[in-house]
């Protein structure tokens, strides 16, 4: 109740005479008894009488009365109140906070309804009486105010009833009021009454969704059990896709505030979706129809959401944890752009991995993009990180998604975040990594496409690029000016302020004499040219100053030939590619055609000797009336090369052998141009033939000089190169005549290659002439990478490397074991390889490249035409089939194709500072077709090659039939049988390369990957349209599971059975160490009856076997198998003969059967779970078994060194010894600390092997010492260390299980690898072996002297 302001000064003054009269007592003294009844008399005895409380004298308490709920004094006290709160002024003055008297500006803490409130036998009822009162008065919240005056009570006299009554005005009042009593819950009431109230307010959550934010603000500060939490949070989520959009951020911020460690990923992953989170579909068609403002209004609560989400991530680190588990593509973003590095690395690598697997695609990246773009520019920063993060990366299945990070990024931000896109792939571009660079320019090169008008404001930053060309391969130098050109001379004039520039840099590289940069500036101008000759009708201007430049370039070439053969290749590629302005492309061809023939082509006449014409495949031979001048023009070459040299005065033109392939080619082109593709002006191109020089003279090339022989090898290659760049011509010629010329130019082809390989034999340090002219080459090949000739060798000293060098050591061991395998070969073999000659695969830069269409003439069957006479007769038939060697020929050009086109994984970063070799050199056309493209023409040619691979297997097993289930019968044919034996093995690795393809993995390539497996599948089965996937890859496997019967070699077979591995990988595991070890089963004979050996069969041997055991079910049973059956059937039979069980196991191979078994037996056991301590007996028994096995090949696998005592072997042991200790010493020990208890027996009997063998590791290091081997000492500190390690281990492991005493040391004596003790170095200690008896039986090593080469020995003996 509210006092008057007479009552509030009344009571001032009895205040005031209270203190006047303490004041009074203090200063004057009166005698107890009238002191006593003055007090008693005071206004401050009166006071407290009239409040209840009784002041007693004496010894007594003071007494204080008691009023009950049903005091009539309480009933007239709420009776009074109730009629003073009928006036509503009266009323609101209860509520409002009282003031002092004295001062109306001094405002009091309570209101006169609050100050009752404090009296807990006046609340019960007072509050009832508030409640009817309840309604709104001139702009003030009567509600408000009086649910602010239960808030913060010291004590509640029924709060649950209290509860009930707000519960029961929550359901009645409107929806104002019930926010206001909701939100104010918390303050209210007492922790007891948290758990009914939330249960009530759950149950209003899922009823009323206007009261979502109130419910979820109460139930935030509510405490609450955990089951009853968990519930609340379903409900709440439950309800996520009927609630409105502003409210979404409340309710996501309790969910995840409100979840637990082991809830967070529950909840994440099951129940709470991004999609729902962000924007729900029921929502999307509302929020449609929002306008301008509206649509504001959904990017400001979608932004609320992704920041308490970011809230969330931040500082509860189960709930990142979660995220990463299971993301999505926003939520990752949040997470990138937290502080926290490990949120940062864990956000790049799940993205990753989401994107290698297909979870995350462009779709949903283009779709974020699209509908969240002003939520998305707030996280630009960690959008462009990961897209650097991205591009930067070896694997290719996650670069391009980068790219499309940054080309979204661009499109859809302002122009900031558009400069600095720009900027980071500028960046990009000028690292100089090769993967990064052609990602970068092809991003910039499609955001000019798409954004040209954009993209030109940025054109001054992406010439920067100019200053860095150093770095830049041809290809992307060529795409660097399309970009620039496009950019300058493109439609939009923001970008023209750079021609100037262009100009100046293309006619500054021209006028340089390094070649590096005259190539730069070769590409440049042609690059030009094609942006400005690109329009329907060029203008006068523009097409003086195209003529001029061409122009230019030519006079700039003419001195160089290789500059010269560049420009006609780079106009040959424009051509292909551009569509250029009529009249300049008749100005070009027509000066090519005539330069063409002046240059090159000759009448046929009376030649000089020696020079002959050859290769004329014209019907009669008058009809070859014209030749390619090559010898003539090439000894004229060499000549005019000479003078230049000598002369310092400047070169003038010359015609040189260099241009011929080149300049072809752009003649070609240009009539393909002029006439749809019909080369019928230059077809007499095809059989003309060429004026070389009589072949015989390659026999007796010995007898030649120097000069000579150089001069015979620069020939032949001029003379392949251009029957290549006529294959590439003609080959898509439909005419059989065509056909059969193209077919015979690969057969002379073939022919010239033989021929070649001995003149190269013949004549080591030769660099033969450059026929790719866009690559490093063009400044000259350095010797080394030239293959030099094999010759025999004879033993040689070798200088031992120094104490530090390991790299050194470890290429020593390699030669070591290689020298040690070649010692097995006879010496036979080994002239025989020098006969052959060298191989012209590291020679294949100096070979033109061919075209992909070429590949198509694998489609050619057997082709015949009819041959006929003057009278029109018919003369004879003659028939031209694709033989073996034509076969070899274009499937090692398809499969070095395909390994550089298709990549099958992730690729190497190259080391830092490491010299970078250009491994795109020949396949500058190759290079631009997308990998799609290359992947497309597999497909195509797949009917094809398998039906080469069906001929091929065919073959074998005819060949196997006639001869009784052998290859070398007497009817075999050893050279057709090589030849067929490599395109089976070519074909295998074809089919490897194209199927091994990382974009299969991507779902836009899975229809191209059915329709291969289709082609597969189908020759084994017809209608394979209808199959679904996994049955076009068990059909495919079947097929080429059908081959394994007729393998020539070893080799094949391995590359059979990684084919089969690929089938495994797309979804298909079946069969693969089985199929395995019947390769290893195999007796393998080269078709002249004598074993197959070399280092080739040892590498596939080495990759099948470790295939088998990889894929075994028991890796240790299988060594063990191994072990003990193959090699005791080895040590029974003669040297050149092998085991029984597994023939591929001869004296020859034991190294590398030893080396893959102890490599895997290592792996196995790194594999075994470490002992834990709360194992069952079960479990530590099957573990105890499984390091019994474990140990026991082991011992098997060291003691076999006592046969095998050669330098390699031992090396092996040495270093698989001790990563076998180690293993032991961190997975098996803690075993045995828990086990020794419960398996004595199998403990120790596992120590005893174990013990075998560390003795025996022990005499090896003895015997690496004294014959002082450089390549074994270098394991022996190592070793020695885990061989102490493991004895005091076991010490701590008796300590452990208080068998201390059991533990013995004794002096351990020196032996050498047969066991034989070692005299000179007899320990003079103590050599009594009788021991006192202990509690088990144990042997243990302990090296601690090896100063003294003594070495302690622990024994335990019963």
């Amino acid at each position: 109740m509210a006092m008057s302001e007479n009552e509030q000064l009344q009571t001032c003054d009895l205040q005031s005479g209270l203190w006047k009269a303490k004041r009074s007592r203090s200063t004057v003294r009166h005698p107890k008894e009238a002191a006593a009844e003055e007090t008693s008399q005071s206004v401050f005895a009166v006071f407290l009488r009239e409040a209840g409380v009784t002041l007693k004298q004496g010894g007594a308490s003071n007494e204080i009365a008691t009023i009950t709920e049903e005091s009539q004094v309480i009933q007239e006290f709420i009776a009074g109140l109730e009629t003073h709160m009928e006036d509503p002024e009266r009323f609101r003055n209860c509520l409002l906070p009282c003031y002092c008297a004295k001062s109306v500006h001094i405002q009091a803490s309570h209101s006169s309804i609050s100050m009752i409130f404090f009296l807990p036998f006046y609340f019960s009822k007072c509050h009832l009486v508030l409640f009817p009162h309840s309604t709104g008065d001139g702009g003030l919240s009567i509600p408000r105010i009086i649910i602010n005056q239960l808030k913060w009570l010291d004590r509640i006299v029924d709060s649950k009833e209290l509860a009930a009554k707000l519960m029961e005005l929550v359901s009645v009042a409107p929806v104002d009021v019930q926010r206001d009593i909701i939100t104010s819950l918390p303050e209210i009431l007492e922790d007891s009454q948290h758990n009914d109230v939330a249960g009530e307010l759950n149950s209003l959550l899922q009823e009323n969704t206007q009261l979502t934010v109130p419910i979820l603000d109460a139930l935030s500060s509510l405490s609450l059990s955990a089951s009853l939490l968990t519930e609340v949070r379903g409900a709440v989520m439950s309800t996520l896709a009927a609630v409105k959009l502003e409210d979404l951020p409340v309710m996501v911020k309790f969910i995840f505030h409100s979840v637990s460690a082991s809830d967070a990923y529950e909840v994440r992953s099951r129940k709470l979706e991004l999609e729902q989170c962000v924007l729900p579909p029921v929502l999307q068609a509302s929020q449609s129809r929002m306008k301008s403002k509206g649509a504001a209004v959904s990017q400001d609560s979608v932004a609320l959401v992704l920041d308490a989400i970011k809230s969330a991530v931040r500082f509860q680190k189960t709930i990142s944890e979660a995220w990463l588990k299971v993301i999505d593509l926003l939520v990752l973003f949040i997470l990138h752009s937290t502080n926290a590095n490990q949120s940062r690395r864990g956000a790049e690598r799940v993205l990753k991995l989401k994107v290698r697997t297909g979870l995350i695609q462009e779709a949903l990246l283009q779709k974020t993009f699209r509908d969240y773009s002003q939520v998305m520019r707030g996280y630009f920063s960690s959008i462009l990180a990961l897209a650097q993060c991205l591009l930067r990366s070896p694997d290719p299945c996650v670069v391009p998604f980068g790219g499309h990070m940054y080309r979204h990024s661009f499109t859809v931000f302002d122009s900031y975040c558009q400069q600095e896109v720009v900027g980071s792939l500028v960046t990009h571009v000028c690292s100089g990594v090769g993967g990064e660079v052609d990602m970068a320019l092809e991003l910039l090169c499609g955001l000019v496409t798409e954004k040209p008008s954009e993209m030109a404001v940025y054109a001054v930053f992406v010439k920067g690029i100019l200053d860095y060309m150093d770095n830049l391969t041809p290809q992307q130098i060529r795409r660097l000016f399309h970009l620039l050109s496009r950019l300058a001379f493109g439609r939009q004039q923001q970008g023209s302020h750079i021609q100037d520039d262009m100009h100046i840099v293309i006619r500054k590289q021209l006028s340089s004499t390094v070649p590096k940069y005259k190539r730069i500036g070769i590409i440049g101008a042609v690059m030009v040219i094609a942006k400005e000759t690109q329009t329907e009708s060029l203008p006068s201007e523009t097409f003086r100053q195209v003529t001029g430049l061409l122009e230019l370039v030519k006079s700039s070439s003419e001195s160089s030939p290789e500059a010269a053969a560049l420009y006609y290749d780079e106009l040959a590629n424009l051509i292909l590619s551009s569509t250029l302005d009529p009249p300049v492309q008749e100005q070009i061809a027509q000066s090519v055609l005539s330069d063409f023939q002046n240059d090159f082509v000759v009448d046929v006449g009376s030649l000089p000797f020696p020079a002959r014409v050859m290769y004329n495949l014209e019907e009669d031979e008058s009809q070859a009336c014209i030749a390619i001048n090559l010898l003539p023009l090439l000894a004229t070459d060499i000549q005019s090369k000479a003078e230049q040299q000598s002369q310092s005065k400047k070169a003038d033109k010359r015609v040189s052998a260099l241009c011929l392939s080149p300049f072809f080619r752009l003649l070609r082109l240009c009539e393909e141009k002029q006439h749809q593709g019909d080369l019928e002006e230059i077809d007499g191109l095809l059989g003309c033939p060429l004026i070389l020089t009589d072949m015989d003279v390659v026999e007796k090339i010995e007898s030649l000089s120097k000069t000579e022989r150089e001069f015979l090898c620069s020939l032949l290659f001029h003379a392949i190169n251009w029957f290549r760049e006529v294959i590439n011509a003609f080959c898509k010629q439909t005419e059989i005549e065509m056909k059969i010329k193209v077919l015979t130019r690969l057969q002379n082809i073939t022919y010239l290659h033989t021929l070649l390989e001995k003149a190269l034999a013949a004549t080591p340090g030769f660099v033969p002439p450059i026929a790719n002219f866009d690559g490093e080459s063009v400044e000259g090949v350095s010797l080394s990478t030239i293959a030099p000739v094999n010759k025999a060798k004879k033993g040689r000293k070798r200088k031992a490397p120094g104490k530090n060098s390991s790299e050194s050591i470890s290429q020593l061991e390699e030669v070591t074991e290689a020298d040690e395998t070649q010692q097995d070969q006879p010496e036979k073999e080994k002239e025989k390889d020098v006969r052959q000659g060298v191989s012209l695969g590291s020679y294949r830069q100096f070979f033109r490249e061919l075209d992909v269409e070429v590949l198509s003439v694998l489609q050619c069957g057997l082709l015949s035409r009819t041959l006929l006479d003057s009278e029109l007769q018919t003369k004879e038939r003659e028939e031209v089939v694709l033989g073996p060697a034509e076969l070899v020929f274009l499937l090692e050009d398809m499969l070095r194709k395909l390994e550089f086109s298709l990549t099958a994984g992730p690729a190497k970063r190259a080391p830092f500072l490491k010299g970078r070799s250009d491994k795109s050199v020949g396949f500058s056309h190759l290079q631009q077709r997308s990998s799609k493209d290359i992947a497309s023409c597999c497909v195509q040619l797949l009917p094809a090659l398998c039906s080469h691979l069906e001929n091929s297997h065919n073959y074998f097993q005819t060949l196997l039939s006639e001869n009784n289930g052998v290859v070398d019968g007497p009817a075999t044919d050893a050279q057709e049988h090589q030849l067929m034996s490599s395109v089976y093995q070519l074909l295998l690795q074809v089919l490897n390369a194209s199927f091994s393809w990382s974009g299969f993995r991507q779902p836009a390539q899975r229809s191209l990957l059915k329709k291969a497996l289709g082609v597969l599948a189908g020759r084994l089965k017809e209608g394979g349209a209808e199959l679904t996937q996994e049955q076009l890859v068990k059909h495919s496997f079947e097929y080429l599971l059908n081959l394994r019967s007729t393998m020539p070699n070893l080799s094949t077979a391995l590359c059979l059975s990684q084919l089969l591995s690929d089938c495994e990988i797309i979804g298909w595991l079946f069969f693969e160490a089985s199929l395995a070890k019947h390769f290893l089963s195999q007796n393998w004979v080269t078709a002249n009856g004598e074993k197959e050996r070399g280092n080739k069969f040892n590498e596939a041997l080495h990759t099948l076997l470790s295939v088998y055991l990889e894929h075994v079910d028991d890796v240790l049973k299988a060594v063990e198998e191994i072990a003990e059956e193959g090699i005791s059937e080895l040590l029974k039979v003669s040297k050149d003969e092998s085991s029984a069980s597994w023939p591929t196991l001869s004296r020859q191979t034991v190294l590398v059967f030893y080396k893959v078994m102890m490599a895997e037996l290592e792996k196995a056991v790194r594999k075994i779970p470490a002992g834990k301590i709360n194992d069952s007996s079960e479990a530590q028994s099957e573990k105890l078994l499984t390091w019994n096995l474990a140990v026991r090949d082991f011992h098997i696998l060291v003691n076999l060194v006592k046969v095998f005592d050669s330098r390699p072997v031992l090396n092996v042991c040495l270093k698989y010894g001790r990563l076998f200790l180690e293993s032991f010493l961190k997975l098996g020990m803690p075993l045995l600390d828990f086990s020794f208890k419960r398996h004595k027996e199998d403990v120790q009997s596992l120590l005893k092997t174990c013990q075998l063998s560390t003795r025996q590791l022990h005499y090896m290091c003895g015997h690496s010492k004294i014959h002082q081997d450089t390549s074994l000492t270098n394991h022996v500190p190592a070793l020695k260390k885990s061989l102490e390690l493991f004895v005091y281990r076991v010490k701590a492991m008796l300590l452990l299980n208080n068998c201390q005493e059991a533990f013995w040391m004794g002096n351990l004596k020196n032996r050498n690898l047969q066991g034989e003790e070692i005299l000179s170095q007899r320990s003079q200690g103590s050599e009594d072996d009788d021991d006192d008896e202990e509690e088990e039986e144990e042997e243990q090593e302990e090296h601690s002297l090896p100063q003294e080469q003594l070495e302690d020995e622990v024994h335990r003996q019963n």
